[in-house]
């Protein structure tokens, strides 16, 4: 019996989502968007219905604006929400995107209630919490798409700068999704090396520090919307790892419960991702200087977290 995926948002990152969905063959697609998108959603399931044999993949697409719809899903992907503009930070999309998380998490809860919950709504790491608080879900259920592609972006820049194949470097980040996001040089290899053989701490500087500000650039460079390819091949790569059981070990946003120090958090570390879920919360050897970085960054999320009282949405 093929599994089924849920792309709760039919925007860019929801369209492109169901197309490597589809190519991968990871299962049959339901998007699902408002009222008013619903026509859109149904349009752009139906392209990829046609582009198939092309393709050469086999996967019933639909689009829906009924969470009945969701009936039987095994990994439900949520993207739906604002995208960042130009001047705003993660922090500003807060408000408009809780609201709208908290509603989604309910009608998937409610019509898939045995679903994984993959979030990549921004501000990501809050977003995750708020899921993982509204649905009642255990830890391994829930996570957030975060360190994986801050961790691609980081190995992306890399590859450049260093003129060898994106393939060979494995990079790793922690942390939340934004600026205090920790890199770890330490930690990240190319072809096994550590990248450190290849670059001193003053040439790596400017790299981490572009990895940090990624998606700032790109919201600067588009000025209207985010990024979407590299976001949605994350997410991607989470969710086939859980489908197809690979144990994948990738960076994502999870609940903590006492590693790394931290607790009732929901912060970007290496899980390692199977039909379990999140099945292990990898723990690193940091340095104290990394250590306290990865603090500071989750105390940036808890003020976060902190306004979703506020804001009557936990």
């Amino acid at each position: 019996m093929r599994k089924k995926i849920a792309l709760i948002g039919g925007g860019q990152i929801g369209q492109i989502l169901a197309m490597l969905a589809a190519q991968k063959e990871m299962g049959d697609i339901v998007v699902i968007d408002i009222p008013d998108y619903v026509n859109p959603v149904k349009g752009q399931a139906l392209d990829l219905m046609e582009m198939a044999p092309h393709g050469n993949y086999d996967a019933n697409i639909t689009g829906t604006g009924d969470y009945k719809d969701l009936e039987g899903t095994d990994v439900a992907i949520i993207t739906a929400g604002k995208p960042r503009q130009p001047g705003m930070d993660r922090m500003d999309l807060l408000k408009a995107n809780a609201t709208i998380v908290r509603s989604v998490v309910e009608q998937v809860t409610r019509y898939a209630p045995d679903t994984y919950l993959v979030v990549v709504t921004n501000p990501l790491d809050v977003m995750t919490y708020l899921a993982l608080k509204v649905s009642g879900k255990r830890r391994s259920e829930v996570c957030g798409m975060a360190g994986t592609l801050d961790a691609a972006r980081l190995a992306a820049f890399l590859a450049d700068r260093l003129s060898v194949s994106v393939k060979d470097i494995q990079a790793m980040v922690l942390g939340g999704h934004g600026d205090s996001m920790v890199p770890l040089p330490a930690h990240t290899t190319v072809a096994g090396v550590p990248v450190t053989e290849f670059l001193s701490e003053e040439e790596l500087a400017p790299i981490i520090e572009r990895t940090r500000r990624a998606g700032a650039e790109i919201v600067g460079l588009l000025q209207r919307g985010s990024a979407f390819y590299a976001p949605s091949a994350g997410a991607a790569a989470m969710v086939d790892s859980i489908l197809g059981d690979q144990k994948r070990i990738i960076p994502c946003s999870v609940g903590l419960s006492g590693e790394y120090g931290l607790s009732d958090v929901c912060v970007g570390v290496p899980v390692r991702l199977g039909a379990g879920g999140v099945e292990e919360v990898v723990e690193l050897e940091l340095t104290d200087a990394e250590r306290s970085a990865l603090h500071r960054s989750a105390d940036e999320v808890r003020k976060g977290i902190a306004a979703l009282s506020g804001l009557k949405v936990l």
